[in-house]
């Protein structure tokens, strides 16, 4: 099978990509931009094109016909690509479709792994974790890992572990044969109209799985159910990871290792965990970043770094302004641990212009302690104050889901 991936340097399309090359299927595809999931797969000998006018699909259909073709859920409707695709006649969906089928076809059980914060992290864990152990795994994580690329398939494997985004109601479209919750705290609005409608697509999630581990908060949200383990604080074991989320995401892994009757010493593999790129990120001395853009992950990631350093700076960079008039309300006591916050501009996507956009002032106008909070810009003056704070030997940590990761990484290159 031929198959064609626009966006493929994506956090979702990409892994994907990397599962289908293993798995034996033709792949190329295309992305607007060069990056590290792009080089990678180039360096595997995948064609991907930075032309995504049409033609460029257009002229790879002629040469070798394209059976299959997958999109990001981030591109709209009458993207140049897509129109194309459909013009001539080439199955399209985005990327559950043909993850589903590979499943199907090579006969897995689906881990499949969600929540509102910690999926990613936690799909890692299970995914290191079980590599620890010994067993053959296949596998797709929405970030760069340090232990192996973003997506694998093993043709020995027996299980899938799989990070179920719930944007766009992505994880409905899977059956797991054990399912993994983290977190439930209402999220994406321009997808859920409610915090009710968000809740209930997680009481379907867990319908649709054989079994679910989740925590006794969340439970009560979706309310007690059949073929469930929920845990407590009581059912940590002794994990030595930085993090009390950290902790929280491993104790769920070594429950599902338990519930698989997988054998081993899953707590020393899970203490060795390495961690993943963008989630607590080393960049370099005193300095972090995050990809956490919700005041619960600003709240737990500041909890980790505090148990690194006494001193920890903060730059914050919200993401989407749909979002954050949702969120607004909940900017109070998540910042109480950073001793001074950054405070930048809205990175802004998938917006409704009808909104109009929130400025700094207006979002940190309930932060309990609000005179920490310093409006700032991505420019030569906050990266001054950093350098100042990093010196004097606070923890800086940089969070958000935008732009700042990528420009505090060129402005440390440049250094």
């Amino acid at each position: 099978m031929n198959i064609y991936f626009c966006g493929i340097g994506g956090v979702g399309i990409g892994p994907l990509a990397e599962i289908a090359l293993d798995a034996g299927y033709e792949v190329q595809g295309s992305d607007k931009n060069k990056g590290i999931v792009t080089s990678f797969l180039e360096s595997r000998g995948v064609t991907i094109s930075y032309d995504q006018s049409g033609s460029h699909l257009r002229s790879v259909h002629e040469q070798q016909p394209i059976d299959w073709f997958v999109y990001t859920a981030g591109i709209p409707e009458n993207h140049p690509e897509l129109v194309t695709a459909q013009s001539l006649g080439i199955r399209t969906s985005k990327r559950d479709e043909l993850l589903q089928r590979i499943i199907t076809d090579k006969n897995l059980k689906l881990i499949g792994i969600t929540g509102t914060h910690g999926k990613t992290t936690t799909t890692a864990m299970m995914v290191w974790t079980l590599k620890q152990l010994g067993m053959p795994i296949s596998y797709s994580v929405g970030a760069t890992m340090q232990f192996g690329p973003s997506g694998h398939y093993d043709p020995a494997s027996e299980y899938f572990v799989y990070e179920c985004d719930e944007f766009d109601r992505n994880f409905l479209h899977f059956h797991p044969h054990l399912s993994i919750i983290t977190s439930i705290d209402y999220d994406h609005p321009d997808i859920y109209a409610t915090p009710d409608d968000y809740v209930q697509a997680f009481h379907q999630f867990i319908a649709q799985s054989d079994w679910t581990i989740l925590w006794r908060r969340d439970a009560n949200r979706v309310g007690d159910m059949p073929h469930t383990s929920i845990l407590g604080d009581s059912d940590i074991p002794t994990i030595t990871l930085a993090g009390q989320h950290n902790r929280h995401n491993a104790a769920q892994v070594i429950k599902a290792i338990e519930r698989l009757g997988i054998h081993g010493d899953a707590v020393a593999a899970i203490n060795a965990f390495p961690g993943t790129n963008r989630h607590f990120e080393k960049l370099a001395t005193n300095l972090y970043s995050d990809y956490g853009h919700h005041p619960s992950e600003v709240a737990s990631t500041l909890q980790w770094a505090r148990e690194l350093s006494s001193s920890v700076v903060l730059v914050y960079q919200p993401h989407q302004n749909v979002r954050q008039h949702e969120l607004r309300s909940q900017y109070t006591d998540c910042f109480k641990l950073a001793e001074t916050v950054y405070w930048l501009p809205t990175y802004l996507t998938r917006e409704d212009p009808t909104l109009p956009v929130l400025t700094p002032d207006e979002l940190s106008a309930t932060v309990t302690n609000h005179d920490a909070i310093i409006v700032s810009e991505m420019d030569e003056t906050l990266w001054q104050n950093i350098q100042r704070a990093r010196d004097r030997g606070a923890l800086v940590l940089v969070m958000g889901a935008g732009s700042i990761d990528g420009w505090i990484r060129k402005k440390l290159a440049n250094y």
